[in-house]
């Protein structure tokens, strides 16, 4: 590879770097064309850019974050990246529930190290906390839930004098009707 050519491609390494929200590393050895291309598809599916890399370019590319150093040991053999760019969990549930499914239960797909806010997470962290972290959608879901209770609990309060007031009538309905004659039919 020519050297215009490698920083092209170290630029645009860099470049997936800096815009991202999260990125999880993997060592992909083992994996045949067919689960490959599945993982790409659930990747894509779920708003994730996955590439294989060469361990040298993403070095180059990262030299200047404060964690490079600390992610230089994961950076041997063979290595895909996953970015997320707007849900900082994609990734790494797309992963889990990749090695969860009992179809892939052979596949030597190994987590090597995760990444999130400048924070580097081994594989254990980014299968049991970044992967457990709510979704982009999720946390939508929350916040509206939040807004709206306010607004259900006002309803309420304003719908109890009337309830009220309709509970005494049935009262004083069915204590009328308890000491009226029963109908003959």
């Amino acid at each position: 590879m020519e050297r215009a050519q490698k920083e092209t491609l170290v630029g645009s390494i860099k470049d997936k770097f800096d815009r991202m929200s999260s990125a999880v590393f993997l060592d992909f050895k083992g994996l045949n064309v067919d689960k490959v291309s599945k993982l790409r598809d659930e990747f894509r599916k779920s708003g994730v850019e996955y590439r294989v890399v060469k361990n040298s370019l993403v070095k180059h590319a990262v030299k200047h974050h404060g964690w490079a150093k600390s992610l230089g040991p994961n950076l041997v053999g063979m290595t895909g990246v996953a970015w997320s760019y707007e849900d900082p969990s994609a990734a790494a549930k797309v992963i889990t529930k990749f090695l969860k499914d009992p179809a892939n239960d052979k596949i030597k797909l190994k987590i090597k190290a995760g990444l999130i806010d400048g924070q580097l997470l081994s594989a254990e962290a980014v299968e049991s906390q970044l992967s457990t972290m709510p979704g982009k959608n999720e946390l939508r879901g929350m916040l509206l839930a939040t807004m709206q209770a306010p607004l259900q609990q006002f309803l309420q309060q304003l719908q109890a004098p009337s309830q009220n007031f309709v509970y005494l009538l049935k009262a004083k309905e069915d204590k009328a009707n308890d000491g009226a004659p029963a109908a003959e039919g």
